[in-house]
């Protein structure tokens, strides 16, 4: 079963083949909608990646630093909060995502940043963990971006990344698992996770659905990066 009409519509309309300033101008737009929207998708992007990293996480996180990456309005955030992650700072290129997000009280920092047009406004090294969720896609952020992911992540800290598995991100996947495959053989970061989930969300046009279910798949990538510091001894 495809989502109600209206939800088709206004998902069609932000992202149908928009150049990346009247995109966010789009997300800017629909942030007032957006999380009523994605319930009725049954978006569950957010959960399982937080759920991901949270069972990679070798150690008790409340005081990990968590870099959010295109935190949108903040469900990644309730997300990890739910899980014992409380140091949530967060970036987007929507303004208005980011007026949403902050009206959550979950951030101890906001900032807009365009990644892939820009650096991302961290020093090197400066996070346990870095996720990007929903934003690695046809038109949102390019898989270029990947090293300046690397840089703000400390040694031995975790980037967790989601795509989609739809027909029309395929060609998007693939350059973007071509680029973690070269940045795992250069020794950039070990792979921890790669995990398909076939009910990812409800699919907005039929073609686009995982064998007739209504439902397009995703995946959720677990990396840490190198070098890995060495088990302490006990």
């Amino acid at each position: 079963m495809l989502p109600p009409a209206g939800v088709r519509e206004r998902v069609r309309a932000v992202h149908g083949g928009a150049a990346l300033p009247e995109l966010l101008r789009r997300y800017d737009g629909w942030a007032g909608r957006y999380e009523q929207d994605v319930a009725a998708l049954e978006y569950r992007a957010p959960h399982l990646a937080a759920a991901s990293l949270a069972f990679a996480f070798p150690a008790p996180p409340a005081g990990a630093r968590v870099l959010d990456v295109g935190c949108g309005t903040g469900l990644v955030a309730r997300e990890l909060q739910r899980r014992g992650f409380g140091c949530l700072h967060g970036v987007d290129g929507s303004a208005g995502m980011l007026e949403r997000a902050r009206g959550t009280g979950l951030y101890r920092q906001l900032q807009r940043c365009v990644l892939g047009r820009e650096p991302l406004p961290g020093p090197a090294e400066h996070y346990d963990a870095v996720t990007v969720v929903g934003a690695l896609g046809e038109g949102q952020v390019p898989c270029s971006a990947l090293p300046e992911l690397l840089r703000v992540t400390k040694p031995g800290g975790f980037l967790c990344l989601t795509t989609r598995s739809n027909p029309s991100n395929l060609r998007y996947k693939a350059e973007l698992e071509a680029a973690l495959q070269r940045l795992e053989q250069q020794g950039a970061w070990q792979k921890v996770l790669a995990q398909e989930v076939e009910r990812w969300e409800r699919a907005t046009e039929e073609e686009e659905s995982v064998q007739g279910t209504g439902y397009i798949s995703g995946v959720v990538y677990i990396y840490r990066k190198c070098p890995v510091p060495p088990l302490e001894e006990g």
